[in-house]
């Protein structure tokens, strides 16, 4: 497989807001095409099913989860014509990579049966069983992007989910797991506690806009407290589990509804400042993917946090909503051709890996 591949990817994030699904046509190092995409939400009663498993490592909480991650891809991905290959993320539950290891449910081999294509999935569990920290793994992707948009010096760029990551790039390297070419690690959290919060005290799914964040002053107590966790001395790469800094939700408890908003903001923005401390030169630009690219209080904070230019990927003709569903498109195609999908740099595994597992639709039979 070294012609370009119509590959379909799915992305469902820790924020748990739905399912993202992107066609790519890539042979696994350049991006000939980016094709149509697709979006299902979860419902509230699947959101609730999902966040009850958060965590959990089995049990029948789990076994729900999956069962709602399955049908909701299927749903999706069955929208998107003229796919080849199926790159499926699943649901990251609980992630321990010095520990129990990492848990994404989803069964891509029922998947591939459903959908009478070849599905690469369980793209994390190799790295971590060799030492890697299993994440992030979108990096080999931004490395790709870097090319395509004909950079000629360092870029960045960030990803807003649930966790933040972000991925520091030297487009003149002739290959992403080449020595030098990527440094990613996740920075810290990113919308999940503020998801958390709004949904905690206010029934709504997310702080729209950043707009509660912007009418409030942040505790610069609580944030020093946040930045004294170890995490931030550690050097990359590292990553996180969703709940890693649940203790956050606990200092902004005593702080009205706009104080905690703009708290946990300063909070995010400060570990990206932070991680940008990481990177071996400053970056020309930082770009700005995933759903927290739209708050507009957080993506000031950062800006002032950075030391480099901020804006969102859309600035340079990407969609932000979609790039890690095509990420996992692209690492699709590269599990298929053997390549690798992590490194030392991305990942802090000894050497190269190729991780993911490729599942034919009879052998799901």
């Amino acid at each position: 497989m070294t012609k370009p591949v119509a590959s379909l990817g799915a992305m469902s994030g820790t924020s748990l807001d739905g399912v993202d699904a992107a066609l790519l046509v890539t042979d696994g190092e350049t991006i000939t095409e980016f094709g149509p995409s697709a979006y299902r939400p979860y419902t509230d009663a699947e959101r609730a099913t999902l966040r009850a498993a958060l965590g959990r490592w089995g049990g029948p909480e789990v076994a729900a989860a999956a069962r709602v991650v399955e049908a909701a891809h299927a749903e999706v991905l069955r929208g998107v014509p003229g796919a080849e290959l199926v790159g499926f993320h699943g649901q990251t539950l609980a992630h321990d990579p010095r520990g129990r290891g990492t848990l994404q449910v989803g069964d891509g081999a029922w998947l591939a049966s459903e959908l009478g294509l070849p599905t690469v999935w369980d793209f994390r569990s190799e790295d971590v069983r060799q030492g890697g920290e299993g994440a992030p793994l979108a990096p080999f992707y931004h490395w790709a992007l870097a090319r395509w948009m004909g950079a000629r010096e360092p870029v960045a760029f960030l990803n807003l989910g649930g966790v933040g990551n972000v991925t520091w790039i030297d487009p003149t390297r002739a290959r992403p797991d080449e020595e030098g070419a990527l440094l990613a690690f996740d920075t810290g959290p990113a919308n999940a506690p503020i998801d958390d919060l709004l949904l905690r005290r206010r029934g709504q799914p997310r702080d729209e806009s950043g707009q509660l964040a912007g009418q409030g002053q942040a505790d610069d107590g609580v944030v020093a407290g946040f930045l004294a966790h170890p995490f931030f001395a550690k050097r990359p790469p590292k990553s996180l589990d969703r709940d890693a800094f649940a203790a956050l939700s606990q200092a902004v408890g005593p702080l009205s509804d706009a104080d905690a908003a703009a708290t946990l903001a300063a909070c995010v923005a400060a570990a990206v400042g932070q991680g940008m401390r990481h990177c071996p030169i400053p970056p020309s630009r930082l770009l700005v993917t995933g759903g927290g690219r739209r708050n507009a209080t957080l993506m000031h904070l950062i800006a002032q946090a950075a030391g480099c230019p901020v804006e969102p990927v859309e600035s340079v003709g990407l969609d932000g909503d979609m790039l890690e569903a095509q990420a996992f498109a692209f690492l699709a195609v590269r599990v298929a051709r053997g390549l690798p999908t992590s490194a030392p740099g991305t990942t802090g595994v000894g050497a190269p890996v190729c991780g993911g597992v490729l599942s034919q639709p009879s052998s799901a039979l």
